[in-house]
């Protein structure tokens, strides 16, 4: 598929959005394609879901994840944003460009059920523990998928055993049967290619798996870095910074993106690190994902026994950080 041809079909998608009736937000309509969904369980306002276009698993989860060694990852630039994850002794790169086109992939690093989830329109990248212990059930391992609907421009996820909706953002159940419960978030690095396999030269890295045709590498949501305002959101700005600005929130606090660059390094009295190193470009900017404005690589630690341990962090645009942490100010200065 062209370039040309990726654009045509993300402007059709739009188009259906804006006249396929997106703000009917009715569970007596959802009923048919959500007949197993508890719709009389919900900790949100339905008025707040749009469609996004897709129906539901429109945007495919990937369940039979294919990774490669490093050696073998030669289609992707060394400034390619990845997302990379290390449990125990296993390491593995999450390339944006895969997560472009699924948004989820439910697999198991280390005998850890995960579901690694990527939303363009907020730029979260996002890994959750699938595993949640129910009353008289047990621990259950929950398989995700998408629901081709919106909150606050955000990824709603739904699990394939309740078929409970699930905000990205959050980790939160706001849909049916599992509403309230919350997913385990794990700490992992939205980084460069290279500074991925630089730190573990013995990683694996996931590639498409054959089963679906799309133009990896391309970014259908071209110069979405650069628009004034995002797309299918009807909340407030943050009063302080462009909605799509870059925000790192750690622990209780966030700072801008532009403000840590500036910086480079900023230590809080209680010992939360952040740095900021040039050489990892935007998915979100040019058409080809390994060509965007470098927006550089953040690392967010404390010193623990003498070395350096990653602490969860995120890169979010401004808008979805006000969205979901409006307690929390942006440090922008």
């Amino acid at each position: 598929m062209t370039i040309l041809n990726v654009a045509r079909t993300f402007l059709s998608i739009l188009l259906l959005c804006l006249t396929s009736g997106m703000s009917l937000a009715d569970p007596n309509f959802w009923k048919h394609e959500w007949p197993q969904t508890d719709f009389t369980k919900t900790s949100i306002d339905y008025l707040e879901i749009l469609s996004g276009g897709p129906p539901k698993d429109g945007i495919p989860a990937i369940d039979s994840p294919k990774f490669v060694p490093l050696a073998k990852a030669t289609h992707l630039k060394e400034t390619e944003p990845v997302i990379g994850l290390v449990i125990g002794k296993e390491a593995r790169a999450y390339p944006l460009q895969v997560l472009m086109w699924h948004e989820i992939v439910n697999d198991t690093v280390a005998g850890v059920p995960i579901a690694v989830t990527f939303c363009p329109l907020c730029n979260a990248s996002l890994v959750f523990d699938r595993r949640i212990t129910l009353p008289n059930k047990g621990e259950v391992v929950l398989d995700f998928g998408t629901t081709g609907k919106l909150r606050r421009s955000d990824l709603v996820m739904y699990d394939r055993q309740t078929e409970s909706w699930w905000q990205q953002f959050t980790g939160e159940a706001i849909v049916g049967e599992l509403t309230g419960r919350s997913l385990k978030m794990l700490p992992v690095r939205i980084e460069s290619f290279a500074r991925f396999r630089s730190r573990n030269p013995e990683g694996k890295v996931l590639v498409p798996n054959g089963k679906y045709d799309r133009s990896y590498g391309v970014n259908p949501y071209r110069g979405y870095d650069s628009r004034a305002k995002p797309f299918l959101y009807h909340g407030e700005m943050p009063p302080n910074i462009a909605p799509l600005a870059r925000v790192i929130t750690s622990e209780g606090h966030a700072w801008s993106l532009d403000y840590l660059r500036q910086e480079k390094r900023i230590q809080t009295s209680d010992g939360l690190i952040l740095e900021w190193e040039k050489g990892q470009n935007s998915a979100l900017d040019a058409s080809v994902i390994g060509e965007g404005v470098d927006i550089g690589n953040v690392i967010a630690y404390r010193i623990v026994g003498g070395e350096k341990t990653d602490i969860l962090y995120t890169v979010d645009f401004a808008f979805a950080h006000f969205a979901f942490n409006s307690d929390v100010p942006i440090i922008t200065k």
